[in-house]
């Protein structure tokens, strides 16, 4: 397999190729040995690629969640092409990895939480390199997955103060179960899939970031009525963001029975375990080390509002079927939160407890 230095080489050859050709503009004299010299740097840089790429491909191959999962726009445009090609390419993961996040923060809205027990042997497929599942119950068969949907508010860096108001208000949806990581006790949460209806974050979050696999929706929508019932709706079409529609109204606090009361206790236990959330984690063997994206996510207990589906059948999802069948989930709604994402961390995960070191 090549270096882990190989796709900067890359990029070497890249900057060459541009500063021949910089030079060919600037010097006449020299213009035909500079176009010659930057033709030659990109053939070897098209080969090159070919061969890091596929190289990359084979230690990070295609999965069926998280980020290494197949990427599709659901336009079929050129320029959705194109961003097929870039969402999927190893090598601009590898050239970006890198490079530090700044801090981004968001007015959400409409926070919709669709929660299901699930049992511990099907969550535990999707759990990652490097981390545990965490599981619930008096005998540990049981874990929770659950899909958030909202609204962002003007989602943007930081640092930009006011001029964050220029940014979009997209809707996003994070799809997760809880995990830990076995060396340091950090717990979190995994996502397993995300959906976002504008493309760039979607891009970025993709080729950035080790642990939002964000697709791009076709189409999403959350409408709340004046009785306080909210209907939302996200589509792939042709792309590969998960999908799902539901219409929820009010309703009170549920008493929790069955394996709802094994796992929780009741409605508080419950929730004191679902809503906070301080990081998202992800593993990556080919760094042997675990991600942690940091973030600070203030929601009282106090103002979650229970929801419940409309009637029978009024959450739908294929998505959601194949992890949780049947189940009936829980549901509530967070009016509105402020959102930061702080920083992305990595611990590493040594040699001697690795369980595919060598491999």
């Amino acid at each position: 397999m090549a270096g882990r230095g190989a796709p900067f080489l890359l990029l070497g050859i890249a900057f060459g190729a541009a500063a021949a050709s910089v030079v060919a503009l600037l010097h006449p004299a020299v213009r035909g040995a500079c176009i010659a010299i930057a033709t030659l740097f990109l053939f070897a840089f098209f080969i090159g690629y070919r061969i890091v790429e596929g190289d990359l491909r084979r230690g990070r191959p295609f999965e069926d969640h998280g980020r290494m999962a197949r990427w599709r726009h659901p336009a079929g445009h050129p320029l959705a092409l194109l961003a097929n090609g870039v969402a999927n390419s190893r090598v601009l993961s590898a050239w970006l990895e890198p490079l530090p996040m700044a801090p981004m923060v968001s007015d959400i809205e409409d926070v919709l939480y669709i929660n299901y027990l699930v049992p511990a042997a099907v969550a535990a497929k999707y759990v990652p390199y490097g981390l545990e599942l965490e599981r619930l119950g008096s005998a540990g068969e049981w874990a929770l997955f659950s899909f958030l949907t909202y609204r962002h508010g003007h989602f943007g860096f930081r640092f930009l103060g006011p001029l964050r108001r220029l940014f979009p208000s997209p809707v996003q949806t994070n799809w997760r179960i809880h995990v830990r990581d076995p060396r340091t006790g950090i717990r979190g949460i995994y996502f397993l899939t995300n959906g976002i209806d504008f493309t760039p974050p979607a891009l970025g979050a993709r080729l950035f970031t080790e642990g939002m696999p964000m697709h791009v929706f076709e189409h999403s929508e959350i409408t709340r009525d004046a009785a306080g019932g909210i209907r939302f709706s996200f589509t792939a079409g042709q792309g590969t963001a998960p999908v799902a529609s539901g219409d929820l109204i009010p309703a009170e606090a549920p008493e929790l029975a069955g394996p709802w009361a094994d796992a929780f206790g009741d409605w508080s236990q419950f929730l004191a375990y679902c809503v906070p959330q301080n990081r998202a984690m992800s593993g990556q063997r080919w760094h042997r080390r675990i991600t942690r994206h940091e973030i600070t996510l203030p929601i009282p207990l106090d103002r979650v509002e229970p929801l419940v589906p409309r009637g029978p059948g009024a959450i739908v999802s294929a998505t959601a079927a194949a992890i949780a069948g049947d189940a009936e989930p829980i549901c509530f709604r967070v009016p509105n939160l402020f959102f930061t994402f702080e920083a992305e961390l990595h611990d590493a995960v040594p040699d001697a407890e690795d369980p595919r070191a060598g491999a």
